[in-house]
């Protein structure tokens, strides 16, 4: 038993060596596996720090705006390298990813803006035009012609882009470009020849007058105009520099400078379409849409039917010529209808007051091509919230960069919309909630197409045509490493059709 006793207690070290052994062993392995996982960490850590510093120094860099607290702060210097390549405010360019508007851009610190010269044309091209006009009349002379007032018509964008470029820089805060009077420092040269309203003014001469203002009448020739404009130019260093490329001219009504258009088919023409303009005079390329002038008092109300009985209206003049012939089939189909106004009327006061009453009080708006594809009525059921209901396959319409058009207005092709029965059809299937959503999109989009608006129709046409500017650049230094040639047909520069479309849609 005293052996036993003796083997037992002396067994009982060696178990207690061995676990100690274990022990060790396994605590040397877990120092050892932590510290292999400690450096992993410390290696892991480092490669996350050095990540967010290139982030930092990247973002610091090449970031289009730095966030600040003071709403005072300018851009860093890097955007403003950026904008500098830009013919139009750099925050517009990258409204899609940072959600900037349009408006917000105008407010936008460190923008670049547009530089336009304003050509200081003989007076015989602007306010002698006016004159003109007043005397064909029969008002007097004025004696002062800076006086006088520009009249009232639908083709009025050349009176108000022009009056807009001689307001006080003051009064311009918030435009799309700014005036220069150093002409190597512009970018496009404006040309305030006003030659819709020279195309007017001898309509209502009397033939065979022999009195003095009937005479000044006589005197009086838009051609003559358009020739010596076209003589003035090319006397110009900075027409002839570019073969007057970045230059702008209104030709607003289809007629205008038609004698002279091949002379200056290389500049930006504003035109209202391109109804009686070849394509290698005209193009969306080059060209920019801009609306007439409506005519009609702009509706104040709110959206809603409950003050608009009639289910579409129409006024104005029945018989066309060109495209319009439609309207005289339109009248054969329409006129019996019930709860639609079609009216035969010319442009008068009180013509006038009668469409805005018939705009203001219907749903829809009859919109058919005229001698050209488009008319004055379309801006005025934009503006009296009358939902249009468009008829004219080949019309051209402005602003498609920032409008959509399916938004505010019906479009029906030619053929579908001279089937009996058809457009009242369409439009007595639209629900009163369909119709309102049409009128609060024209509700939102209306300001585009009031020129008296201070964010309105001019500043989107200086928008529109600051986005030539790349192209104007690009066909200025293409040009003058060409051989001139001689072409069978348009150069792409003029080329822009446009092959398919709806037809009809909602």
């Amino acid at each position: 038993m005293s052996e036993v006793r003796s083997k037992s207690k002396r067994s009982k070290p060696t178990t207690s060596s061995s676990n100690l052994n274990s022990f060790q062993s396994q605590t040397q392995t877990l120092i050892s596996t932590m510290a292999r996982k400690s450096s992993l960490l410390k290696q892991t850590l480092a490669t996350i720090l050095v990540l967010l510093v290139v982030y930092a120094l990247l973002n610091t860099f090449l970031s289009p705006a730095n966030s600040s607290s003071s709403s005072s702060s300018s851009l860093p210097k890097s955007t403003s390298k950026l904008e500098t390549t830009f013919p139009f405010t750099y925050a517009n360019s990258a409204s899609i990813e940072s959600g900037f508007s349009r408006e917000n851009a105008n407010n936008f610190p460190g923008k670049s803006v547009l530089k336009v010269y304003l050509y200081e044309l003989p007076k015989r091209f602007t306010h002698g035009v006016i004159e003109h006009h007043s005397i064909a009349r029969g008002r007097r002379p004025a004696d002062d012609m800076a006086l006088l007032q520009y009249p009232g018509h639908q083709h009025m964008a050349e009176w108000y882009l022009y009056k807009d470029l001689t307001r006080p820089d003051s009064d311009r805060v918030g435009s799309p470009v700014i005036r220069v009077t150093d002409p190597d420092e512009a970018d496009l040269f404006y040309v305030p020849f006003f030659s819709s309203l020279s195309l007017i003014v001898n309509t209502a001469r009397p033939a065979g007058s022999s009195s003095g203002q009937d005479q000044a009448r006589v005197m009086y020739s838009d051609e003559e105009n358009q020739e010596a404009l076209v003589e003035w130019l090319e006397e110009q260093e900075y027409w002839k520099r570019n073969n007057g490329r970045d230059h702008v001219i209104v030709a607003q009504d289809p007629n205008a400078l038609y004698r002279v258009i091949d002379k200056i088919k290389n500049s930006v023409l504003l035109v209202s379409d391109f109804g009686r303009l070849r394509s290698d005079q005209a193009s969306l390329i080059k060209d920019v849409i801009v609306p007439y002038s409506h005519r009609i008092n702009t509706y104040t109300g709110d959206v809603g039917v409950g003050n608009r009985k009639t289910l579409l209206f129409f006024m104005g003049a029945r018989y066309r010529k060109e495209g319009g012939k439609i309207r005289d089939l339109l009248f054969q189909l329409l006129e019996n209808e019930e709860d639609v106004i079609v009216r035969h009327g010319t442009q008068s006061r009180e013509n006038r007051r009668a469409a805005s009453q018939g705009m203001h009080t219907s749903k829809f708006c009859l919109n058919p091509a005229g001698d050209t594809p488009s008319a004055c009525r379309l801006f005025d059921s934009i503006v009296s919230l009358c939902v249009p209901v468009i008829i004219s396959d080949s019309i051209e319409l402005p602003f498609e960069d920032v409008i959509d058009y399916r938004k505010i207005a019906i479009f029906i092709d030619s053929t579908s919309a001279l089937k009996p029965g058809f457009v009242v059809s369409m439009l007595r299937g639209l629900t009163t909630l369909r119709i309102m959503e049409y009128q609060r999109e024209l509700k939102e989009v209306k300001h585009y197409f009031q020129y008296e608006e201070p964010n309105g129709t001019v500043n989107e046409i200086w928008h529109q045509v600051s986005q030539k500017l790349p192209l104007i650049k690009l066909m200025i230094n293409r040009e003058k490493r060409l051989v001139k040639r001689e072409l069978t047909e348009p150069d792409c520069s003029c080329l822009c059709t446009n092959q398919t479309g709806i037809l009809t849609s909602l």
